[in-house]
């Protein structure tokens, strides 16, 4: 389909489909339990067909305009990938999130990934809002949201049930004038 080089170091990003699940799969069992400190994808691929039936609920998204998933893979591998976890083009109003490999962390590939995404709904689809959401505890996510210029909104404590625990959510959000003056600043 099409690949988006993110750098010099052999990463792109690429649509993540029903196709991939095989490789999808292999990738959540390399680094399950690292994903799934805190978020609940390493639990929605526990064979080929979860899988399957998960990247197939984000083709739905995409058939829909409600969402959408890419994988980012560096030098051949799918190593973690991005979403628009909502996408709300009435209210201009999206969710992002992420996940990463812990073999592939510190390379900035995650923040370079979001800002391909972030820069298509603002620019491309006319995207007002972008909001994170991420557990107070998930300290790497928060610092990405710090990166991206979003600013916390707030904190929905013990908001999340995940694994049997009570989690804190914490609300990031940036504005499409905040990143386009953002973004200008930096070129």
């Amino acid at each position: 389909m099409f690949a988006i080089s993110l750098g010099d170091d052999g990463a792109e990003l690429r649509p993540l489909e029903p196709w991939n699940a095989g490789e999808y799969l292999a990738h959540i069992d390399r680094s399950r339990e690292y994903i799934g400190r805190f978020i609940p994808l390493a639990d929605r691929a526990a064979d080929l067909a979860s899988a399957t039936e998960f990247l197939q609920t984000y083709a739905r998204k995409q058939a829909t305009d409600t969402g959408r998933i890419y994988g980012i893979w560096v030098d051949g591998t799918l190593v973690g990938g991005v979403l628009f976890r909502t996408f709300d083009v009435a209210q201009g109003n999206c969710e992002v999130g992420c996940w990463l490999e812990e073999t592939a962390v510190g390379r900035g590939l995650i923040s370079r990934a979001l800002r391909v995404l972030i820069d298509w709904a603002v620019d491309e689809r006319g995207m007002h809002r972008v909001t994170w959401e991420a557990s107070s505890a998930n300290t790497a996510s928060l610092n990405v949201a710090r990166r991206l210029g979003m600013e916390r909104e707030a904190v929905l404590r013990g908001s999340g049930l995940y694994r049997g625990v009570r989690h804190d959510a914490e609300i990031w959000s940036i504005l499409a004038p905040e990143w386009i003056k953002r973004r200008q600043a930096a070129q």
